[in-house]
C-alpha cells in the first residue's frame, strides 16, 4: 500500500519546481489540465485525475482513495500549476515503484519534466529504501524519452504491448533504473 511508502504527503523542493499535495484552490488549473486532450494524448485512460468528473472531488479523494495504488503531486514552477507527478505501482517485497508525470502544454520543452523526474528520484533516495524504479512511456512519446535518458533510466523493452484502456493495447516503451 502506498501509504506505507509515503505516510504523509511529501513536500518536494528543488531549485525551481515545487511538487507538493493539491489543495481545493488548485481546482481552476487542474480544471483546465485535465480538459486539454494534448496533454493526455501519451497516457494511459484510467488515470486518477479522470476518474470524477468534478475535479473538487477528484482533489479530495486524491490523499484517501487514490493514496491505495498511487501518488499524487502537484508540479508547481513560479508561474503556479503546470502539471502532475505519480508514484505508483509500489511493491514492497521487491523495494519497486514506477514513476510518471504529465505537463500541460506551456511546460513543455523547457525542462521541468527532466528537473521533476530529477526530484522523484532524489526523494526516494534519500527517505525510502526503493532499489528499482520503472518508467513507461508510449513510443510515440519521445519528449518523455529524453526525460528518463537524462535522468539515467535504461530501455529495457521497445515497442511492448500494453493496455492503457483504450481499444488496442498501447504500444509502450519499458524503462529501468
Amino acid at each position: 500500500m502506498m501509504c506505507d511508502l509515503f505516510p504523509e504527503v511529501p513536500y518536494i523542493r528543488g531549485e525551481r519546481i515545487v511538487l507538493k499535495g493539491l489543495t481545493q484552490e488548485d481546482a481552476p488549473a487542474l480544471r483546465e489540465f485535465v480538459g486539454s486532450p494534448h496533454v493526455y494524448r501519451y497516457l494511459p485512460t484510467f488515470l486518477f485525475e479522470k476518474k470524477y468528473d468534478d475535479v473538487q472531488c477528484v482533489i479530495e479523494r486524491l490523499y484517501t482513495e487514490c493514496l491505495e495504488d498511487s501518488l499524487i503531486l502537484g508540479v508547481f514552477v513560479e508561474e503556479g500549476f503546470c502539471g502532475l507527478a505519480e508514484f505508483y505501482g509500489y511493491r514492497a517485497e521487491y523495494k519497486k515503484i514506477s514513476l510518471g508525470y504529465r505537463f500541460a502544454e506551456r511546460c513543455w520543452g523547457k525542462g521541468i519534466g527532466t528537473e521533476t523526474t530529477a526530484l522523484m528520484l532524489r526523494y526516494l533516495r534519500e527517505h525510502t529504501d526503493i532499489d528499482i524504479i520503472t518508467a513507461s512511456t508510449m513510443v510515440e512519446n519521445i519528449g518523455s524519452d529524453k526525460v528518463l535518458l537524462k535522468n539515467g533510466f535504461s530501455l529495457v523493452v521497445h515497442a511492448a504491448e500494453e493496455d492503457w484502456g483504450f481499444e488496442k493495447p498501447a504500444i509502450v516503451n519499458k524503462w529501468l533504473l
